[in-house]
């Protein structure tokens, strides 16, 4: 009897730590769209714009397609400032893609300050626009 019981309590317990694990996780995972400030590149838009003008490559087939546009891609502006879950929301061809993307993984991209919303960091959903435009 005193073992069934010993086997019960602990079940119980084991229970509500699993519980307890399961919610934290969730916390962490939450990312938000508005926030009291929104993240924010170091050093200004200017010169995140700067850096995607001067780091572009234009890919050679969207070059021979004439193809030219507008790429908007969104990504997670983690707590510590790092960018996450960077892929594409408005496409123009797979290779204007594949560049936009390279362009906000590259660890030379300017650096962001998060976003805070009650005086604490949060991961805040973020997105922008990368051109692509052909010089005639």
């Amino acid at each position: 009897m005193k073992k069934l019981l010993f086997i019960a309590i602990c079940l119980f317990f084991f229970n509500k730590v699993e519980a307890q694990i399961t919610d934290t996780a969730k916390v962490d995972t939450q990312k938000f769209v508005r926030v009291e400030q929104p993240p924010q590149v170091i050093g200004g838009e200017s010169k995140l714009f700067f850096y995607l003008k001067k780091n572009l490559k234009y890919p050679k087939s969207a070059k021979e397609n004439n193809i030219q546009g507008t790429v908007r891609v969104t990504f997670v502006v983690e707590r510590d400032g790092r960018l996450s879950d960077i892929k594409v929301k408005k496409s123009l061809s797979e290779d204007t893609d594949a560049e936009a993307i390279r362009l906000m993984s590259d660890p030379k991209a300017p650096k962001w300050i998060p976003g805070m919303e009650g005086g604490k960091p949060v991961r805040v959903q973020y997105s922008i626009p990368v051109y692509f435009r052909l010089d005639n």
